[in-house]
């Protein structure tokens, strides 16, 4: 048993359970909330604005996977030698890969690694990514996800020497409303509120809370404009959601893409062309929309919803390749997303 186990006081250490290293472990996920609150029992970090990453190494072998099993390796190759090189122990830990823009996570900058299946040509780009672990699930043959979270994160915090691009995701107790004004003054996308005697669930929880600084969220992309005056690609994209089965429509996005987004994705688009209506509640074509294959899943911040369901100024972050179209729901205080 690792040292840090052995540790653990009697009553978590009773939690432990042997078990061999596991191929995967779905993720926790969070749920939205319009709640603000401060707690003994919960602990607040910060939430980050890139790509899930759950770390798996055996041996001398790491697998860096997205939540939807997607293989990460090539497209962040030093944060594979990093977790290579950080000890001997077999390990699970969840993570999140970014990049800055000055003090702020940007996804938008994290966009020209995530696509990349090349290693060397990741190397090549130059836009610095870092992973911060924030949880720990399995350690040296030991299922540890029923120990309570403030435990797995002293173990979490103690097994590596953090350099970069590994870093630690601190974390502050019971002052979740203070975390949360400062979060918001400093510009980033909001605090995740955890419950410190909480496991580790494969699943959405409410234990989990997303406390959310600005309105951002994913949405199906299921059409086009064409583009105006002397605009190439397209003009806006066509944006929805899921509802059971139906997708709806959430309105349009037209700003936020560089010329180069705006090829490469008028390209991609152009190949899922279709002659129906995707959109359950949009069956009529206005002048110049065309209707695509509903695959594709982009980032889109805006200010509110209006009465009628769409966004009001909304503005594309980038695309994800992390989440199923069909997972996409819209965000709603309190309720799992």
């Amino acid at each position: 048993m690792h040292e840090l186990l052995e540790d653990l006081d009697p009553e978590q250490g009773k939690n432990i359970i042997p078990s061999p290293p596991p191929d995967w472990m779905e993720p926790m996920l969070a749920t939205l909330t319009e709640r603000r609150f401060s707690d003994p029992g919960w602990i607040f970090e910060r939430k980050f604005d890139g790509e899930r990453c759950l770390v798996f190494r055996k041996g001398g072998r790491v697998r860096l996977l997205s939540r939807n099993r997607h293989r990460l390796n090539e497209a962040y190759p030093e944060i594979e030698e990093a977790i290579r090189g950080s000890g001997g122990a077999d390990f699970v830990a969840d993570g999140e890969i970014v990049a800055f823009d000055g003090d702020a996570t940007s996804f938008s900058r994290l966009q020209s690694r995530m696509q990349v299946t090349d290693t060397e040509k990741a190397r090549r780009i130059d836009v610095p990514v870092f992973l911060y672990l924030f949880d720990l699930m399995y350690l040296d043959g030991y299922d540890i996800t029923r120990v309570g979270l403030r435990s797995r994160k002293e173990i979490l915090a103690l097994l590596f020497a953090y350099t970069d691009p590994l870093r630690y995701s601190r974390h502050r107790d019971e002052i979740g409303e203070e975390c949360y004004r400062e979060a918001c003054t400093k510009g980033w996308e909001g605090i995740i509120a955890k419950r410190a005697a909480g496991m580790y669930l494969h699943r959405r929880s409410p234990d989990w809370l997303k406390f959310k600084c600005i309105l951002q969220q994913e949405f199906v992309i299921g059409g086009f404009t064409e583009p105006a005056g002397s605009r190439a690609g397209f003009g806006a994209l066509l944006i929805g959601y899921y509802d059971g089965d139906r997708l709806l429509s959430a309105g349009k996005v037209g700003t936020g893409f560089d010329e180069r987004l705006l090829a490469a994705l008028s390209r991609h688009l152009s190949s899922l062309e279709r002659e129906t209506s995707p959109f359950s509640d949009r069956r009529e074509r206005g002048k110049g929309e065309h209707w695509v294959e509903p695959e594709l899943v982009c980032e889109v911040a805006f200010t509110e919803w209006t009465g009628t369901g769409v966004l009001r100024h909304p503005r594309f972050i980038g695309l994800r390749d992390d989440k199923a179209a069909r997972e996409v729901v819209r965000e709603r205080g309190d309720q799992p997303v």
